[in-house]
């Protein structure tokens, strides 16, 4: 489903504020979404990617479907902003400077494959998102990485590294999932 320029105004505009109210009441924005267009109120899973002059800021998001995309979107904004275990919270000196993009995921499938090469082979380059699995080992890269890494091999070996395993590990207990998204930033 493709958003109208409206609501995506709307998801930009809430995940600001979201923000702004995070650095002065240190909690998300509360969001009510009885008044909204039903595509807003849907559940809904997103992720919301802050970045300072190009340089990647922030990231969190939902792999599953839990509450209204608002909402989602005003939660994982401010948890982006003051909860990436990677970053320091964003200052409100760094406010003017950064970009927000959202990207809506569509409700993952499981990747059928009988060895590494078979999925390398099923993966599809700048569409698909992956969650990989391994017992207490998960990760998860938006299709939005392709950019960076645009090879199946890379965007496989970095997702493993960033799930907590080695980049050449294999096993027949991996699972993958695939997702696509609608991204749009401001």
């Amino acid at each position: 489903m493709a958003f109208i320029d409206d609501h995506k105004k709307i998801l930009l505009e809430t995940a600001r504020q979201s923000i702004l109210h995070g650095l002065n009441h240190h909690k998300p924005l509360p969001v009510g979404a009885g008044d909204l267009p039903e595509e807003l109120r849907r559940h809904k899973a997103s992720f919301v990617t802050l970045y300072n002059k190009k340089n990647l800021r922030g990231c969190i998001g939902m792999l599953e479907a839990t509450r209204p995309l608002i909402i989602d979107v005003a939660e994982n904004a401010y948890a982006a902003a003051f909860r990436d275990p990677r970053f320091s919270p964003i200052t409100r000196e760094e406010l003017l400077d950064l970009t927000i993009s959202i990207s809506i995921l569509s409700k993952s499938t499981p990747i059928d494959f009988t060895s590494e090469e078979d999925l390398l082979q099923k993966i599809r380059p700048g569409i698909d998102g992956l969650i990989l699995s391994e017992n207490f080992h998960r990760g998860t890269f938006l299709p939005s990485v392709w950019k960076s890494l645009p090879t199946p091999r890379a965007f496989l070996d970095q997702l493993k590294i960033k799930a907590g395993l080695p980049p050449h590990y294999w096993s027949d207990k991996i699972t993958i999932e695939r997702y696509t998204s609608e991204e749009f930033s401001e």
